[in-house]
C-alpha cells in the first residue's frame, strides 16, 4: 500500500486502474436484454438503476476479496461519471450536489437490499421489483429474466480472483 507521500506526489490518479472495470460495469448495465426481455424501463432512471444493480454486485465482490480501497475508488468513479452526466443534461452547479447525494444514497440503499438478497436474508425478486421497476409490476417473464441473469452474474463473480475482477473480467 503506498504511503501518503507517495499518493500526494503521485503523477497518476490511483483510480485510473479501476477505469476498465467501471467501463465494463456501465457496458453491462446498458446491454439491450435488460430493457427488452427484462423490461427494465429504458429511461435515464432505468439505466441508472440497472448500472447500480451491477455495480452493487461488483462492490460486494470486491469487499469480499479484501478490496475495500478499490471499492471506494470504483464508487468515486461512479460519482464522477454521474456528476458529468448531470452536467451534460444541463443541471446547474447549485443542484448537482443534491442530485449526487440522492444517487449515492440510492447506491447505498441498493447495496443493502442486494447484499441481503444475495445472502439469502431476503428475496432477490422483491429487491429487483423495488429497485429496478420502482414499484411497477413487471411481467413474470421479465422479472425471471433479470433475476436469472443477476444470479448468474453473482455466481460468476464469486469465481473470479481479485486480479481478474480488477482487470474488468466480469466472467
Amino acid at each position: 500500500m503506498p504511503s501518503i507521500f507517495q499518493r500526494l506526489f503521485a503523477q497518476s490518479d490511483p483510480r485510473d486502474a479501476m477505469r476498465p472495470l467501471y467501463h465494463v460495469v456501465v457496458a453491462e448495465g446498458r446491454q439491450p436484454h435488460w430493457y427488452v426481455e427484462g423490461q427494465v424501463p429504458d429511461t435515464i432512471d432505468g439505466r441508472f438503476d440497472m448500472i447500480v444493480a451491477i455495480l452493487a454486485q461488483v462492490l460486494m465482490r470486491l469487499e469480499a476479496l479484501g478490496g475495500l480501497q478499490e471499492s471506494v475508488w470504483l464508487t468515486e468513479l461512479f460519482v464522477d461519471d454521474m456528476d458529468g452526466q448531470l452536467r451534460q443534461e444541463g443541471i446547474g452547479d447549485v443542484v448537482v450536489g443534491k442530485h449526487i447525494g440522492r444517487m449515492v444514497s440510492a447506491l447505498g440503499g441498493r447495496l443493502t437490499a442486494y447484499r441481503a438478497a444475495f445472502s439469502g436474508e431476503t428475496r432477490l425478486d422483491d429487491a429487483i421489483a423495488r429497485n429496478l421497476y420502482r414499484g411497477r409490476a413487471p411481467s413474470a417473464d421479465a422479472l425471471a429474466h433479470v433475476e436469472s441473469h443477476l444470479r448468474a452474474r453473482w455466481v460468476r463473480l464469486g469465481c473470479l480472483s481479485r486480479d481478474a475482477l480488477l482487470a474488468g473480467d466480469l466472467g
